[in-house]
Protein backbone atom coordinates (compact mmCIF):
# COMPACT_ATOMS: atom_id res chain seq x y z
CA UNK A 1 0.00 0.00 0.00
CA UNK A 2 1.19 3.60 -1.09
CA UNK A 3 1.07 7.12 -0.42
CA UNK A 4 1.52 9.04 -3.16
CA UNK A 5 4.22 10.92 -2.27
CA UNK A 6 4.33 12.89 1.55
CA UNK A 7 0.86 14.49 1.90
CA UNK A 8 2.02 16.84 4.69
CA UNK A 9 5.78 18.00 5.34
CA UNK A 10 6.46 21.10 8.00
CA UNK A 11 10.15 21.62 6.99
CA UNK A 12 9.73 24.25 4.10
CA UNK A 13 13.44 24.00 3.17
CA UNK A 14 14.17 27.57 4.11
CA UNK A 15 14.68 27.74 7.67
CA UNK A 16 11.37 28.18 8.53
CA UNK A 17 8.49 25.45 9.81
CA UNK A 18 4.43 25.52 9.27
CA UNK A 19 2.24 24.08 11.67
CA UNK A 20 0.93 21.86 12.25
CA UNK A 21 4.61 19.90 12.71
CA UNK A 22 2.73 16.42 12.41
CA UNK A 23 -0.73 16.96 11.09
CA UNK A 24 -1.96 13.42 12.24
CA UNK A 25 -3.48 12.28 15.49
CA UNK A 26 -0.72 12.31 17.91
CA UNK A 27 -3.49 13.32 20.81
CA UNK A 28 -2.61 14.50 24.17
CA UNK A 29 1.36 14.47 23.09
CA UNK A 30 4.38 14.35 25.39
CA UNK A 31 7.96 15.52 24.53
CA UNK A 32 11.10 15.55 26.34
CA UNK A 33 14.96 16.28 25.20
CA UNK A 34 17.65 13.55 25.91
CA UNK A 35 21.12 14.87 24.80
CA UNK A 36 20.53 16.01 21.23
CA UNK A 37 17.50 13.62 20.34
CA UNK A 38 14.00 14.59 21.60
CA UNK A 39 11.13 11.67 22.17
CA UNK A 40 7.31 11.82 21.90
CA UNK A 41 4.90 9.39 22.77
CA UNK A 42 1.12 10.13 22.84
CA UNK A 43 -2.77 8.58 23.50
CA UNK A 44 -3.13 5.63 21.93
CA UNK A 45 -6.05 4.35 23.29
CA UNK A 46 -7.71 0.86 22.64
CA UNK A 47 -5.27 0.70 19.21
CA UNK A 48 -2.17 -1.46 19.36
CA UNK A 49 0.42 -1.87 19.62
CA UNK A 50 0.40 1.40 21.92
CA UNK A 51 2.21 4.29 23.03
CA UNK A 52 4.17 5.30 19.93
CA UNK A 53 7.68 6.55 20.52
CA UNK A 54 8.81 9.01 17.78
CA UNK A 55 12.26 10.35 17.47
CA UNK A 56 13.60 13.37 16.10
CA UNK A 57 16.45 15.97 15.68
CA UNK A 58 14.84 19.15 15.40
CA UNK A 59 11.50 18.85 17.27
CA UNK A 60 10.02 19.34 13.35
CA UNK A 61 10.87 16.70 11.31
CA UNK A 62 9.93 13.21 13.34
CA UNK A 63 10.78 9.53 12.38
CA UNK A 64 8.00 6.31 14.21
CA UNK A 65 10.50 4.03 15.77
CA UNK A 66 8.93 1.99 17.90
CA UNK A 67 5.46 1.28 20.44
CA UNK A 68 6.58 0.51 24.32
CA UNK A 69 3.12 -1.63 24.71
CA UNK A 70 2.79 -4.13 21.99
CA UNK A 71 -0.74 -5.12 23.54
CA UNK A 72 -2.69 -4.47 27.11
CA UNK A 73 -2.53 -7.03 29.84
CA UNK A 74 -6.63 -6.71 30.61
CA UNK A 75 -8.74 -9.25 28.70
CA UNK A 76 -10.98 -6.39 28.12
CA UNK A 77 -8.83 -5.18 25.40
CA UNK A 78 -8.83 -8.76 23.08
CA UNK A 79 -12.37 -6.64 21.40
CA UNK A 80 -12.13 -3.20 20.70
CA UNK A 81 -12.49 -0.75 23.57
CA UNK A 82 -12.96 2.70 21.23
CA UNK A 83 -11.89 5.50 23.47
CA UNK A 84 -10.98 3.39 26.04
CA UNK A 85 -7.06 2.52 27.46
CA UNK A 86 -4.25 4.42 27.23
CA UNK A 87 -5.02 8.19 28.03
CA UNK A 88 -2.52 11.13 28.08
CA UNK A 89 1.11 9.53 28.61
CA UNK A 90 4.46 11.19 30.16
CA UNK A 91 7.57 10.40 28.89
CA UNK A 92 10.52 11.51 31.29
CA UNK A 93 14.41 10.39 31.06
CA UNK A 94 15.54 9.81 35.22
CA UNK A 95 18.73 7.91 36.69
CA UNK A 96 19.48 6.05 32.64
CA UNK A 97 15.77 5.24 32.06
CA UNK A 98 13.19 6.20 30.29
CA UNK A 99 9.72 6.74 32.26
CA UNK A 100 6.14 6.33 30.37
CA UNK A 101 3.25 6.87 32.52
CA UNK A 102 -0.30 7.03 31.76
CA UNK A 103 -3.77 6.45 32.81
CA UNK A 104 -6.51 4.11 32.08
CA UNK A 105 -9.40 5.80 33.39
CA UNK A 106 -11.24 2.77 34.17
CA UNK A 107 -8.43 0.92 35.93
CA UNK A 108 -5.69 3.31 37.46
CA UNK A 109 -2.12 4.32 36.77
CA UNK A 110 0.27 2.50 35.02
CA UNK A 111 3.86 2.63 34.36
CA UNK A 112 6.74 1.27 32.15
CA UNK A 113 10.14 1.73 31.55
CA UNK A 114 13.23 1.21 29.20
CA UNK A 115 16.59 1.75 28.79
CA UNK A 116 16.54 2.48 24.67
CA UNK A 117 13.33 4.23 23.75
CA UNK A 118 13.47 1.81 20.72
CA UNK A 119 14.01 -0.94 22.70
CA UNK A 120 12.24 -3.29 25.06
CA UNK A 121 9.86 -1.94 27.37
CA UNK A 122 9.58 -3.43 30.53
CA UNK A 123 6.01 -4.84 31.39
CA UNK A 124 3.26 -2.63 32.44
CA UNK A 125 3.45 -2.01 36.68
CA UNK A 126 -0.21 -0.35 37.58
CA UNK A 127 1.19 2.04 40.15
CA UNK A 128 -2.26 3.08 41.42
CA UNK A 129 -5.56 0.84 41.26
CA UNK A 130 -8.63 4.18 40.71
CA UNK A 131 -11.79 5.02 38.15
CA UNK A 132 -11.08 8.32 37.43
CA UNK A 133 -7.35 8.64 37.75
CA UNK A 134 -5.68 10.14 34.05
CA UNK A 135 -2.65 12.59 33.45
CA UNK A 136 -0.29 11.56 35.00
CA UNK A 137 3.34 12.66 35.21
CA UNK A 138 6.08 11.88 37.51
CA UNK A 139 8.58 13.98 38.84
CA UNK A 140 12.38 14.00 39.97
CA UNK A 141 13.28 16.79 41.88
CA UNK A 142 17.30 17.84 42.43
CA UNK A 143 17.41 16.13 45.89
CA UNK A 144 16.10 12.49 44.28
CA UNK A 145 12.65 12.75 45.87
CA UNK A 146 10.07 11.65 43.42
CA UNK A 147 6.54 12.65 42.76
CA UNK A 148 3.52 12.20 40.66
CA UNK A 149 1.05 15.06 39.26
CA UNK A 150 -2.39 13.50 38.17
CA UNK A 151 -5.81 15.57 37.04
CA UNK A 152 -9.49 13.33 37.11
CA UNK A 153 -11.84 12.26 34.71
CA UNK A 154 -15.27 13.10 35.82
CA UNK A 155 -16.79 10.73 33.96
CA UNK A 156 -15.34 7.78 36.34
CA UNK A 157 -15.11 9.54 39.44
CA UNK A 158 -17.00 12.41 39.65
CA UNK A 159 -14.25 15.18 40.48
CA UNK A 160 -13.65 17.06 37.68
CA UNK A 161 -11.32 20.57 37.59
CA UNK A 162 -8.86 19.35 40.29
CA UNK A 163 -4.48 18.66 39.92
CA UNK A 164 -3.31 16.10 42.66
CA UNK A 165 0.31 15.43 43.68
CA UNK A 166 1.35 12.79 45.55
CA UNK A 167 4.70 11.51 47.12
CA UNK A 168 5.91 8.82 45.39
CA UNK A 169 8.90 5.99 46.19
CA UNK A 170 12.15 6.73 44.18
CA UNK A 171 11.49 3.91 41.87
CA UNK A 172 8.58 5.03 40.52
CA UNK A 173 6.71 2.23 41.25
CA UNK A 174 4.26 3.18 44.62
CA UNK A 175 3.02 6.29 45.65
CA UNK A 176 3.71 6.74 49.22
CA UNK A 177 0.62 9.09 50.62
CA UNK A 178 -3.25 10.42 49.40
CA UNK A 179 -1.52 13.30 48.63
CA UNK A 180 -2.93 16.82 48.34
CA UNK A 181 -4.76 18.78 45.71
CA UNK A 182 -2.69 21.61 44.48
CA UNK A 183 -4.96 23.42 42.44
CA UNK A 184 -8.93 23.48 42.19
CA UNK A 185 -9.72 25.44 38.65
CA UNK A 186 -13.54 25.38 39.00
CA UNK A 187 -13.82 29.19 39.08
CA UNK A 188 -11.21 30.17 36.74
CA UNK A 189 -9.65 27.11 34.74
CA UNK A 190 -12.90 24.43 34.05
CA UNK A 191 -11.98 21.10 32.69
CA UNK A 192 -8.52 21.29 34.15
CA UNK A 193 -6.51 18.54 33.02
CA UNK A 194 -3.42 17.15 31.17
CA UNK A 195 -0.32 18.36 33.76
CA UNK A 196 2.88 18.08 33.19
CA UNK A 197 5.48 19.52 36.34
CA UNK A 198 8.73 21.18 35.66
CA UNK A 199 11.22 22.85 37.71
CA UNK A 200 13.54 26.35 36.48
CA UNK A 201 15.30 28.31 38.43
CA UNK A 202 14.15 27.26 41.87
CA UNK A 203 9.96 27.31 40.63
CA UNK A 204 7.84 24.48 40.36
CA UNK A 205 5.63 25.01 37.10
CA UNK A 206 2.89 22.74 36.08
CA UNK A 207 1.83 23.36 32.41
CA UNK A 208 -2.25 22.19 31.93
CA UNK A 209 -4.72 22.98 29.51
CA UNK A 210 -8.20 23.97 30.68
CA UNK A 211 -11.43 25.24 29.39
CA UNK A 212 -12.31 21.94 27.16
CA UNK A 213 -10.69 19.89 24.21
CA UNK A 214 -11.86 22.14 21.35
CA UNK A 215 -11.82 25.29 22.90
CA UNK A 216 -9.58 25.53 25.71
CA UNK A 217 -6.59 27.21 26.64
CA UNK A 218 -2.93 26.26 27.96
CA UNK A 219 -2.25 27.69 31.37
CA UNK A 220 0.94 27.70 33.57
CA UNK A 221 1.04 27.42 37.60
CA UNK A 222 3.68 28.97 39.22
CA UNK A 223 5.08 27.93 43.37
CA UNK A 224 8.15 28.13 45.62
CA UNK A 225 7.15 25.06 46.66
CA UNK A 226 5.78 22.07 44.91
CA UNK A 227 3.13 22.02 47.35
CA UNK A 228 1.78 25.73 46.47
CA UNK A 229 0.29 27.72 46.80
CA UNK A 230 -0.14 28.30 43.14
CA UNK A 231 -0.10 31.70 41.24
CA UNK A 232 -1.91 30.68 37.57
CA UNK A 233 -1.52 32.49 33.78
CA UNK A 234 -2.53 31.71 30.73
CA UNK A 235 -0.58 32.36 28.29
CA UNK A 236 -1.64 30.56 24.80
CA UNK A 237 -5.16 31.01 23.16
CA UNK A 238 -6.40 31.26 19.95
CA UNK A 239 -6.80 34.45 19.44
CA UNK A 240 -7.37 35.62 16.32
CA UNK A 241 -6.01 32.02 14.87
CA UNK A 242 -8.08 29.17 13.44
CA UNK A 243 -5.71 26.92 15.88
CA UNK A 244 -8.77 26.45 18.41
CA UNK A 245 -8.25 24.82 21.71
CA UNK A 246 -4.19 25.20 21.58
CA UNK A 247 -3.39 23.44 24.69
CA UNK A 248 -1.81 20.33 26.18
CA UNK A 249 1.69 19.46 25.32
CA UNK A 250 5.28 19.56 26.56
CA UNK A 251 7.86 22.31 27.22
CA UNK A 252 10.90 21.79 26.03
CA UNK A 253 14.26 23.13 27.13
CA UNK A 254 17.36 23.26 23.92
CA UNK A 255 21.27 22.54 24.28
CA UNK A 256 21.24 26.15 22.99
CA UNK A 257 19.12 27.93 25.49
CA UNK A 258 15.82 28.06 23.12
CA UNK A 259 12.91 26.71 24.81
CA UNK A 260 9.39 25.19 22.86
CA UNK A 261 6.39 24.34 23.24
CA UNK A 262 4.65 21.37 21.63
CA UNK A 263 0.41 21.16 21.69
CA UNK A 264 -2.13 19.67 19.81
CA UNK A 265 -5.27 21.08 18.08
CA UNK A 266 -8.18 19.01 18.03
CA UNK A 267 -9.35 18.52 14.32
CA UNK A 268 -12.50 16.08 14.21
CA UNK A 269 -11.76 13.24 12.45
CA UNK A 270 -8.61 13.80 11.63
CA UNK A 271 -7.95 13.54 15.37
CA UNK A 272 -5.37 15.76 17.59
CA UNK A 273 -2.45 17.30 15.42
CA UNK A 274 0.84 18.42 16.58
CA UNK A 275 2.22 22.23 16.75
CA UNK A 276 5.22 23.49 17.90
CA UNK A 277 5.18 27.04 19.59
CA UNK A 278 8.70 29.24 20.62
CA UNK A 279 8.54 30.37 24.06
CA UNK A 280 10.48 33.22 25.78
CA UNK A 281 10.96 33.98 29.54
CA UNK A 282 9.51 36.99 31.47
CA UNK A 283 9.93 37.28 35.03
CA UNK A 284 10.14 33.50 35.30
CA UNK A 285 7.11 33.52 33.21
CA UNK A 286 6.99 31.91 29.85
CA UNK A 287 5.09 33.77 26.76
CA UNK A 288 4.35 31.27 24.12
CA UNK A 289 3.54 31.63 20.32
CA UNK A 290 2.64 35.33 18.96
CA UNK A 291 2.49 38.17 21.12
CA UNK A 292 0.78 41.14 18.92
CA UNK A 293 0.74 44.53 20.89
CA UNK A 294 -1.02 45.22 23.78
CA UNK A 295 -1.51 41.52 24.33
CA UNK A 296 -0.50 39.59 27.67
CA UNK A 297 -1.24 36.24 26.13
CA UNK A 298 0.06 34.62 23.22
CA UNK A 299 -1.66 33.12 20.34
CA UNK A 300 0.07 29.83 17.95
CA UNK A 301 2.15 30.92 15.33
CA UNK A 302 1.75 29.49 11.82
CA UNK A 303 4.94 29.79 10.40
CA UNK A 304 8.24 30.38 12.11
CA UNK A 305 12.12 29.60 12.35
CA UNK A 306 13.00 26.29 13.45
CA UNK A 307 14.40 25.36 16.56
CA UNK A 308 17.69 26.19 17.04
CA UNK A 309 19.95 23.03 17.19
CA UNK A 310 23.31 24.23 15.81
CA UNK A 311 22.58 22.00 12.68
CA UNK A 312 20.10 21.72 9.86
CA UNK A 313 18.98 17.61 9.30
CA UNK A 314 16.65 15.81 6.56
CA UNK A 315 13.24 16.30 5.99
CA UNK A 316 11.56 13.45 7.31
CA UNK A 317 7.67 12.55 8.26
CA UNK A 318 6.44 9.10 9.94
CA UNK A 319 5.82 6.40 7.34
CA UNK A 320 2.87 5.82 5.57
CA UNK A 321 3.53 3.61 2.99
CA UNK A 322 4.10 -0.45 3.17
CA UNK A 323 5.33 -2.88 0.69
CA UNK A 324 5.37 -5.60 2.72
CA UNK A 325 9.07 -6.70 2.34
CA UNK A 326 10.04 -7.37 6.18
CA UNK A 327 8.83 -10.11 8.54
CA UNK A 328 7.01 -7.13 10.66
CA UNK A 329 4.87 -4.73 10.09
CA UNK A 330 5.55 -1.28 9.27
CA UNK A 331 4.94 0.44 12.42
CA UNK A 332 2.77 3.02 11.36
CA UNK A 333 -0.13 -0.32 11.60
CA UNK A 334 -2.34 -1.28 14.36
CA UNK A 335 -5.32 -3.07 15.43
CA UNK A 336 -8.62 -2.38 16.95
CA UNK A 337 -7.93 -4.62 20.03
CA UNK A 338 -4.75 -6.72 21.42
CA UNK A 339 -3.28 -8.51 18.07
CA UNK A 340 -3.16 -12.33 17.04
CA UNK A 341 -0.58 -13.81 14.54
CA UNK A 342 -3.34 -15.78 13.24
CA UNK A 343 -5.02 -12.49 11.86
CA UNK A 344 -2.57 -12.31 9.36
CA UNK A 345 0.55 -13.88 6.96
CA UNK A 346 4.08 -11.58 5.29
CA UNK A 347 5.86 -14.97 4.12
CA UNK A 348 3.04 -16.74 2.16
CA UNK A 349 3.59 -14.50 -0.57
CA UNK A 350 6.66 -11.58 -1.33
CA UNK A 351 5.11 -8.23 -0.99
CA UNK A 352 1.89 -9.21 0.54
CA UNK A 353 0.26 -9.51 3.53
CA UNK A 354 -2.44 -12.04 3.62
CA UNK A 355 -5.32 -11.13 6.04
CA UNK A 356 -7.00 -14.20 7.11
CA UNK A 357 -10.91 -14.00 7.19
CA UNK A 358 -12.19 -14.24 10.86
CA UNK A 359 -15.80 -14.91 12.65
CA UNK A 360 -17.56 -11.85 11.35
CA UNK A 361 -19.21 -9.19 13.01
CA UNK A 362 -22.65 -7.22 12.49
CA UNK A 363 -20.50 -4.23 11.87
CA UNK A 364 -16.54 -3.05 11.43
CA UNK A 365 -17.13 -0.86 14.67
CA UNK A 366 -16.93 -4.15 16.44
CA UNK A 367 -14.09 -6.14 14.47
CA UNK A 368 -10.84 -6.22 16.09
CA UNK A 369 -8.65 -7.06 13.17
CA UNK A 370 -8.75 -4.27 11.57
CA UNK A 371 -5.50 -3.06 10.00
CA UNK A 372 -5.27 0.87 10.25
CA UNK A 373 -2.43 3.73 10.33
CA UNK A 374 -3.06 7.24 11.27
CA UNK A 375 -4.90 9.78 8.34
CA UNK A 376 -1.10 11.72 7.75
CA UNK A 377 -2.75 14.42 6.26
CA UNK A 378 -5.97 17.09 5.79
CA UNK A 379 -5.65 15.57 1.50
CA UNK A 380 -3.85 12.31 0.90
CA UNK A 381 -4.32 9.76 -1.94
CA UNK A 382 -3.91 5.79 -1.05
CA UNK A 383 -2.83 3.44 -3.39
CA UNK A 384 -3.76 -0.57 -2.77
CA UNK A 385 -3.29 -3.84 -5.08
CA UNK A 386 -5.43 -6.44 -3.57
CA UNK A 387 -5.52 -9.92 -5.15
CA UNK A 388 -8.67 -11.46 -3.91
CA UNK A 389 -7.92 -15.10 -5.30
CA UNK A 390 -7.89 -16.53 -1.48
CA UNK A 391 -11.04 -15.77 -0.86
CA UNK A 392 -13.45 -18.80 0.12
CA UNK A 393 -17.31 -18.54 -0.56
CA UNK A 394 -18.76 -15.01 1.55
CA UNK A 395 -15.60 -13.83 2.54
CA UNK A 396 -14.54 -9.98 1.78
CA UNK A 397 -11.61 -8.17 2.15
CA UNK A 398 -10.56 -4.36 0.79
CA UNK A 399 -9.72 -0.86 2.05
CA UNK A 400 -11.56 1.60 4.32
CA UNK A 401 -11.91 4.64 6.07
CA UNK A 402 -12.73 4.14 9.50
CA UNK A 403 -13.85 6.32 12.35
CA UNK A 404 -17.64 6.55 14.47
CA UNK A 405 -18.61 6.31 10.90
CA UNK A 406 -16.92 4.59 8.14
CA UNK A 407 -17.19 3.64 4.57
CA UNK A 408 -14.97 0.63 2.34
CA UNK A 409 -14.31 -0.62 -0.75
CA UNK A 410 -14.15 -4.36 -0.86
CA UNK A 411 -14.24 -7.27 -2.94
CA UNK A 412 -16.55 -10.05 -1.72
CA UNK A 413 -16.20 -13.98 -3.11
CA UNK A 414 -20.15 -15.25 -4.06
CA UNK A 415 -20.29 -18.91 -5.72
Amino acid sequence: MKMNNEPWVSDQGDGTYINPVLYADYSDMDVIRVGSFFYMTASSFGHLPGLPILESRDLVNWRLIHHAVPSLPLKEFDVPQHGNGIWAPSIRYNSGKYWIYYGDPDVGIFMTTATDPAGKWEPLHLVKEGKGLIDPCPFWDDNGQAYLIHAYAHSRSGIKHKLRICSMSTGGKTLLDEGQIVYDGTEKHPTLEGPKLYKRNGYYYIFAPAGGVSTGWQTVFRSASIWGPYEDRIVLQQGDTNINGPHQGALIELESGESWFIHFQDQGAYGRVVHLQPVRWEDDWPLMGEMRKGDTIGQPVMRYRKPNVSKSFPVEVPATSDEFMTSTLGLQWQWQANPLAEWYNLSARESYIRLNAITPFNNLYHAPNLLLQKFPAPEFQVTCEAEPGGLGDGDSGGVVVFGLRYSYLTIKKHL
